[in-house]
């Protein structure tokens, strides 16, 4: 063992207790040894039990409908989110406007992250209603489990299919070994042509068979050649779902006007697009360490801090870029409209 490792290893131990995933990363949590006996499954199933334990302690911030939806499919769907005349102040507010805006290419598509701190905000009377209500809010803290500050953006995926590149959010996949959040509030009509969100009902929950594939991936992820599986993102095919008796994925082809809260542990995957499609939304998320004992204690829900997760994370990606001499991954492209032109590269 290189003396680095040494100085490293506490670290990589106090990760256990934390929502550290990766198993190239951290040879503890990336051991064979240890996943053989037990270790990433173990982790696994404290983190759903803690997760199920806070989120009986905030039933109130969600219909008994939607708890109902969540526990079964492993997402909440609500169609009609806002009244009409909400829905056409903040598509009017998302129009109009310019935004400082940061693209992230992922082969044939674009992913637009525009922040909204309060400042910005403050003169979008009708996003502010939105981002900050009880329906974006309650549901995003209720699947998270976290009474918490979330992460928010306007959100815009623009794709050009068949430039020969493949988007890695189209492969189904779980994001993380704990339970966690990611919402989508569509303001636009979604074509299945356009590539959806993809989801697979009730693969949320950590089944024996689930379990079993769990730690299968686990003795051998650190070597993987698929990078974001070495990383604790695991992939899987539709033999493998079936496999463990999933049903078929539901396609949100949807109407404008739909909110979409998915807990993201259970597999998931942009569609592919048959066409150049552009689709727009609010796009928040919420994960915490899943082994805390709380749901509150939020130091991003601090003054001065609410609110401005999005403009902080861009800066920490731009700075940690610097600090290793390389492009950050979510390029600053300036103050423009929501449906700029984006640069898909040669």
């Amino acid at each position: 063992m290189r003396a680095i490792d040494v100085l490293k290893t506490p670290l990589w131990v106090a990760e256990l207790a934390s929502g550290a995933k990766s198993f190239c990363d951290n040879p503890i949590i990336g051991s064979r040894r240890l996943n053989e006996k037990g270790l990433h499954v173990g982790r696994l199933r404290l983190a759903q039990k803690m997760s199920d334990w806070r989120r009986r302690r905030l039933e109130g911030l969600v219909s008994a409908e939607d708890r109902q939806q969540y526990a079964e499919q492993g997402y909440i769907c609500r169609k009609n989110a806002l009244a009409d005349d909400e829905l056409a102040g903040l598509r009017r507010e998302v129009e109009e406007n310019t935004f400082h805006a940061y693209d992230m290419r992922q082969g044939n598509a674009v992913t637009r992250f525009i922040p909204l701190p309060p400042h910005v905000l403050e003169a979008l009377p009708y996003l502010k209603r939105f981002v900050n209500g009880p329906l974006f809010q309650g549901s995003l803290r209720y699947v998270a489990s976290s009474n918490s500050d979330p992460i928010f953006y306007l959100h815009v995926v623009l794709t050009k299919p068949n430039n020969g590149k493949v988007d890695p959010q189209t492969h189904f996949h779980s994001d993380t070994f704990q339970p966690t959040a990611k919402s989508w509030f569509f303001l636009y009509d979604i074509a299945v042509e356009e590539g959806p969100f993809n989801y697979i009902p009730g693969s949320h929950r950590l089944t024996e068979k689930r379990a079993a594939w769990e730690q299968m991936q686990s003795i051998h992820a650190a070597d993987a050649k698929n990078r974001l599986h070495a990383r604790g993102s695991f992939r899987l095919n539709a033999k493998e779902a079936r496999e463990m008796g999933f049903d078929d994925p539901v396609a949100f082809a949807v109407p404008g006007n739909t909110l979409i809260v998915a807990d993201t542990h259970g597999f998931h995957a942009r569609g592919k697009s048959d066409r150049p499609s552009t689709r727009v939304g609010i796009y928040g998320s919420l994960r915490r360490n899943p082994f805390l004992p709380f749901t509150g204690l939020d130091v991003l829900s601090l003054p001065g801090l609410k609110g401005r997760q999005a403009q902080l994370h861009m800066k920490q990606l731009e700075f940690r870029a610097k600090l290793k001499g390389k492009k950050s991954s979510h390029r600053y492209v300036g103050k423009i409209s929501i449906t700029a032109p984006a640069d898909f590269g040669s």
